[in-house]
């Protein structure tokens, strides 16, 4: 069954039915595929009673789009691939009494497994999220290492020698808390309280003061406060609980979908117009790369009006820079709503931990009743800002796993034909990073296209942020992703951490993924595990 299973995939690939793979004289030929650099290399033996040979191929993720060439007498051929860095290819033979039917399916990656480029690790371990870049100078290692350890310091509060100024409200106590080993957070158990995560707010309307961003909820801000500094009232308890729905694949079996409700109770009670958006902490190791990557780059995969109809809509969105007052690109966070890994930084200081800097010098419980009414803001020492930043962009990507094993190649040709990679796009170039030569100029296989999605109602916080609306989402990076069970112990994931695997992942997918989302539907299981190993390969 396995193997009838496998060359299933490779008819839907080759688009023909199962018959047909094993059609009339003369036989086909067995091929074996490699790579050197961009170049790949199809070889096979002649065969008995040929008079010439048709190869078949597609590049990745246009798997979909098969190309021929006429390759007479040839037992070998070559190409040089310079977007695209998959290929598979099938080989037929043919005389004067007919065509073979197609050869296996030869699959070739081209440093696929060099996920972040000359940035990548080779490590599997439960630290494989926290290392350094390999290609780092000496200086470079020495500040990485000084904004890992920032990054992993417990602040505490004001005064304090060491660390101090937290609160007095706040979400978590260090950058480590909410990204533990640089990796994602994990949502509360059924009436669990929030601890990696937290929830945006606002209210209807847009906030001139920030571009014309999401618009604060009087007495709370932009993102509610569920911890407090001793002495201190937080904004808000929350606790998380989950109503779960059984669902059913084409051959009958059982999935299950679980969706989050918060039952949030205010210091003070809420206006009417109130939106919430719960947001898990995402890794964050490799985001130098993606803000490496040159905004041309990115603008040119968005089609906001479809135009190519091929139900695909990405959209960039456009953010407050606070230090200009100006809409710039959005490239980080789960909406796309921060510019860069630093303004995401010191957004994270000061509204995860209550820490003011030079880019939000103005405590973020300043305006509310539980404010401190010190005057010690900026709490944060430029130095240390620039310091994690410079961490947070050379942490390495864990090389991909696998490669060469069947159900990871098929699980590969499955991705594509799902058209999962016209989102979440495998190869994108970086260009020149000011003073992160790492990341600069690498080839990179992040699986993102950093652009804006409809991912249909299921997902939708019906909140806007900036360009995004209630319903689109960021597109995630996959790379890493299938470390998260030995880094995390745990496979949750979405935004909001709904998911417990990543095949409930996928089939809450929706909106412009719906079509993506139906393919897997009718896979047999065996197609489904391809996938999902192919997936545990990031």
């Amino acid at each position: 069954m396995k193997y009838f299973t496998i060359n299933l995939v490779s008819s839907i690939l080759l688009g023909l039915s199962v018959t047909e793979v094993y059609a009339a004289p003369p036989k086909a030929p067995d091929i074996s595929i490699s790579s050197i650099g961009q170049q790949v290399v199809v070889n096979f033996d002649p065969v008995a009673g040929a008079e010439g040979y048709r190869l078949y191929y597609a590049e990745f993720p246009s798997l979909s789009i098969i190309q021929s060439i006429d390759l007479g007498n040839n037992t070998q051929f070559k190409a040089t691939l310079n977007a695209m860095h998959f290929f598979a290819s099938a080989v037929k033979s043919y005389s004067s009494e007919g065509e073979s039917g197609y050869s296996n399916i030869g699959f070739a990656s081209l440093n696929g497994d060099l996920l972040e480029g000359e940035t990548t690790v080779f490590d599997e371990s439960s630290h494989a999220f926290s290392t350094p870049a390999p290609n780092l100078d000496e200086k470079g290692l020495d500040i990485h290492l000084i904004g890992d350890a920032e990054f992993e310091q417990t602040f505490v509060t004001a005064p304090a020698t060491i660390n101090s100024g937290v609160g007095p409200l706040f979400n978590n106590t260090s950058c480590e808390a909410c990204h533990p080993k640089d990796g994602r957070g994990a949502p509360p158990e059924e009436g669990g309280k929030l601890d990696t995560m937290f929830l945006r707010i606002s209210v209807l309307g847009t906030d001139p003061e920030n571009c014309d961003g999401p618009k604060p909820v009087p007495g709370f801000g932009t993102q509610l406060f569920q911890r407090a500094t001793f002495g201190v009232q937080p904004q808000a308890d929350v606790t998380v609980y989950y109503k779960e729905e059984t669902r059913h694949f084409a051959d009958g079996e059982a999935y299950f979908l679980r969706t989050p409700s918060y039952d949030v109770k205010p210091y003070i009670p809420f206006p009417a117009d109130i939106m919430f958006s719960p947001r898990l902490a995402p890794p964050v190791f490799g985001r130098g790369l993606m803000d490496a990557i040159p905004e041309a780059t990115i603008l040119a995969l968005a089609d906001e009006n479809d135009v190519d109809g091929d139900g695909i809509s990405g959209k960039a969105n456009y953010v407050c820079d606070p230090r200009t007052k100006k809409l710039v690109l959005g490239r980080m966070g789960l909406k796309a709503n921060n510019p860069n890994s630093f303004v995401q930084n010191a957004g994270a200081f000061r509204n995860d931990i209550g820490i003011s800097n030079h880019i939000f010098p103005v405590d973020s419980s300043a305006e509310f009743p539980q404010g401190d009414g010190k005057t010690d803001d900026p709490e944060l020492d430029d130095q240390k800002l620039d310091d994690v930043t410079f961490y947070t962009q050379t942490l390495a990507v864990p090389a991909r796993r696998n490669t060469g094993k069947e159900s990871v190649k098929q699980g590969q040709l499955i991705f594509g034909l799902a058209g999962c990679g016209s989102c979440h796009v495998p190869t994108l170039k970086t260009g020149e990073l000011e003073g992160v030569e790492a990341v600069s100029n690498q080839t990179i296989h992040p699986y993102t296209d950093m652009l804006l999605h409809d991912m249909g109602d299921g997902l939708a916080d019906n909140r806007p942020d900036f360009k995004a609306d209630g319903k689109e989402w960021r597109t995630p990076p996959l790379w890493g992703i299938g470390l998260t069970q030995t880094i995390h112990n745990h496979t949750f994931f979405l935004h909001d951490g709904r998911a417990r695997n990543m095949m409930e992942a996928i089939m809450w997918h929706d909106g412009e993924a719906e079509k993506s989302k139906d393919f897997v539907n009718q896979l047999s299981k065996a197609e489904r595990e391809f996938l999902i190993d192919f997936l545990n390969s990031l």
